[in-house]
């Protein structure tokens, strides 16, 4: 049964789906048509070029740290940033340093420091009144809410998905997302009956049929958030789970691709057809031998906490068949990708899928959490997804504003021709430094390549900090590029010079 059922999956792939396995298009505009792009706001303000004070993080960032870590723990801390300093694609901190970021805090400002964009909507009235007088919209939402939704969320809705849900971060976004899954699910089970007054009662003591024993599937290296529900899908470091008990759900094998991917053709494809394997062996176990039926399979078009792990249209395609065919929703996590990053607005547009993903859930630089889902997925009564701010409906005006300059300053292609420029100087390095990077891969802007070993990784790390470049570690020893959308060539170049002085030093 489970072969037979694999089979019929990956027979619903088309010639489409198979040339696309390993070779991703993005449309990219002629590179000699940079003039297109010549006026983009925001980029005026910047400096030429990063500027190094210090050694980073510099003296004063230092003494702010060990300040800061007497009353929160703050390790993490990179440098304290000046923002009022920022601009563009360069971050300011506490030493005077300048450096190109392009890691935009975590993949989630949009278009850069102090974009006049975004200037402009502090000084609108409705923003004002909105950040002045939070709401508890669930309850009393401002009276432009519901339309502000529609122009603004639904504008840029995924294909084939009508209802949205704000929330206030990537997390809780999946956090309730996954529970939509789950009272889908069972609403199915029941066969549009209610539930029993017996189940209403046992569920407040976490007991009975009203809170079954259900599960969803993830894979390894995934991430979807630190709360304790996506915790439970998250499997990318220790250190997000040490210690915190958890539910004990499916983890399936992400694809580990070989690179160049157009030499390694076969191994790749041979890789997908194990994952998806994989899958469905553990949907079998789970709904039929552990008793904990899979309700859903949630995952990210590009693993990125976990080290930019990238998976073929055909892993996808097939994926999604292999959700429908077991009953269970479909979730897309496009908290860090989305909103252009890759080059289309969403990064699922490059699978070709058949039909839409049941759920797909959004955040950082859409500038407000939340997810959208198609109409079968709607709770079936109110308070079934609640809290007291369901995001914050002054951060929507920010995204109307990066919405028009997307559209205006023509940022999606320009993120085609940027990314196109940077992944090939990142092959270049790539043949220039064996033995120290590799697995140069990207969509768009969102390029990663890999340290030859962790150690080496953290090298590099340090390395571009300290001559001006503030990026970002993932996974093992990856290191992720994560720009804003007014990333040009011209920020490639310089990076890709920097990146240069560091592996020719070490």
């Amino acid at each position: 049964m489970l072969a037979k059922n694999l089979s019929r999956a990956l027979l619903k792939k088309d010639a489409i789906s198979c040339l696309a396995s390993f070779k991703y298009t993005t449309n990219a505009l002629n590179q000699n048509k940079l003039e297109e792009f010549s006026g983009i706001q925001g980029l005026d303000q910047e400096p030429e070029t990063p500027i190094v004070k210090t050694p980073i993080p510099g003296p004063k960032s230092l003494e702010m740290i060990a300040d800061m870590d007497k009353i929160q723990v703050a390790g993490s801390i990179t440098f304290f940033a000046d923002y009022a300093k920022s601009q563009g694609n360069y971050i300011a901190d506490a030493d005077g340093n300048v450096l190109l970021d392009v890691y935009m805090q975590v993949a989630s400002l949009p278009i850069g420091y102090n974009h006049p964009a975004f200037k402009k909507v502090l000084q609108d009235p409705l923003y004002q009144t909105l950040m002045i007088n939070r709401s508890a919209p669930g309850f009393t939402p401002p009276i432009n809410l519901g339309q502000k939704i529609r122009d603004v969320l639904l504008s840029c809705a995924p294909s084939g998905m009508n209802q949205v849900q704000t929330m206030a971060c990537g997390s809780c976004a999946n956090e309730n997302a996954y529970k939509v899954m789950f009272t889908w699910y069972n609403m199915w089970r029941r066969q549009g009956k209610p539930p029993t007054q017996i189940e209403m009662d046992q569920c407040v003591v976490n007991k009975g049929s009203g809170c079954p024993d259900l599960s969803l599937l993830s894979f390894s290296g995934a991430f979807h958030g630190r709360t304790l529900g996506t915790l439970a899908t998250t499997h990318s470091k220790p250190v997000h789970k040490l210690d915190v008990p958890t539910m004990d759900w499916p983890v399936a094998s992400f694809p580990v691709y070989k690179y160049p991917l157009e030499e390694n053709e076969e191994y790749n494809r041979n890789e997908d057809l194990r994952c998806l394997k994989n899958v469905e062996e553990l949907i079998d176990y789970y709904n039929n031998e552990k008793k904990k039926p899979v309700a859903g399979i949630v995952v990210e078009p590009i693993q990125s906490e976990g080290g930019d792990n990238h998976a073929s249209p055909f892993f996808f395609q097939n994926l999604q068949a292999i959700a429908k065919n077991n009953h269970a929703a479909f979730l897309i996590d496009e908290v860090q990708t989305g909103l252009g990053a890759t080059g289309k607005f969403w990064a699922h547009e490059y699978f070709n899928l058949p039909t839409p993903p049941d759920i797909l859930s959004f955040a950082k630089k859409m500038q407000v959490g939340g997810y959208y889902y198609k109409d079968e997925f709607r709770p079936d009564q109110p308070y079934r997804i609640m809290n007291t701010w369901l995001g914050d409906p002054a951060r929507i005006l920010f995204l109307e504003a990066t919405l028009e300059t997307v559209r205006k300053d023509n940022l999606l292609q320009l993120n085609q021709v940027s990314g196109n420029h940077l992944l090939n100087g990142l092959k270049e390095h790539c043949k220039q430094y064996p033995g120290l990077i590799n697995n140069a891969r990207g969509l768009g802007t969102y390029c990663a390549y890999d340290g030859v070993t962790s150690e080496i990784r953290d090298k590099i790390y340090a390395g571009l900090r300290n001559i001006g470049v503030h990026s970002g570690p993932s996974g093992p020893k990856s290191m992720r590029m994560r720009p804003s959308l007014t990333f040009t060539p011209k920020h490639a170049d310089i990076f890709l010079d920097k990146l240069g002085k560091v592996l020719a030093s070490l």
